[in-house]
């Protein structure tokens, strides 16, 4: 099975920024057969690939000042390259999808928790390891169960999303909160999500106490 290059760097470093991190928390970037470049949010496409910090108005920005093309020049030792007017838009499509794709693997696996009542008897049993809210619910309801939350110093984020797309994402109606009851389902989950809200612009509203814990934080 071809092997990517940079699977032995223990971190990756973003070709915009100079910036490192783990390949989790970056973006992948890869040329296709064609020469096009493309997202490889899944970082398995194999050969050379470029890595970016996941900051939209970073990229927007070096799209715009034609810059990114050439950093991408150099991180592909020059090999023929077309960049797409979109790329930028397939990033945050991508993100998207795999965050969505990933609470529904957590739902068919019976890890994903829904309705208040239930996600508030869960918070108070010390049973949650991950909170979760969309862009529009409302504040009384959020903080409700964000107070229990915090009791237990559970992660909680606000999804880049509204109610209305969380659910139909679901295949559910009205979903608005959310809450992960197995450890390693939170955090696959929180990985997949701060990824998509780090390039959305949204951080990570919602931890607890202003805190951004790593994946292998996840209260045990």
């Amino acid at each position: 099975m071809p092997r990517n290059d940079d699977d032995l760097a223990p971190e990756r470093k973003c070709i915009l920024s100079g910036e490192h991190g783990s390949r989790d928390a970056l973006i992948r970037l890869a040329l296709g057969p064609d020469g096009e470049v493309l997202p490889d949010l899944g970082a398995k496409a194999p050969g050379r690939g470029a890595w970016v910090t996941p900051d939209r108005a970073l990229l927007e920005t070096a799209v715009a000042k034609g810059r990114l093309r050439g950093v991408l020049a150099r991180a592909f030792k020059g090999a023929p390259l077309k960049v797409p007017d979109d790329l930028v838009a397939r990033i945050a499509d991508g993100l998207q999808r795999r965050a969505f794709e990933r609470l529904g693997l957590e739902m068919k696996a019976g890890h994903l928790i829904l309705g208040s009542d239930r996600i508030a008897g869960t918070l108070d049993g010390g049973r949650a390891h991950l909170l979760l809210h969309a862009s529009d619910a409302r504040p009384d309801g959020r903080s409700k169960l964000d107070g229990k939350a915090r009791l237990w110093e559970v992660p909680m984020r606000v999804l880049p999303a509204s109610r209305a797309e969380l659910s139909l994402a679901l295949g559910r109606e009205n979903v608005v909160h959310a809450a992960l009851g197995d450890r390693a389902a939170a955090a696959r989950v929180l990985a997949a999500v701060d990824r998509w809200s780090a390039f959305c612009g949204s951080g990570t509203e919602g931890t607890v106490a202003g805190t951004t814990p790593a994946a292998d934080d996840v209260r045990v």
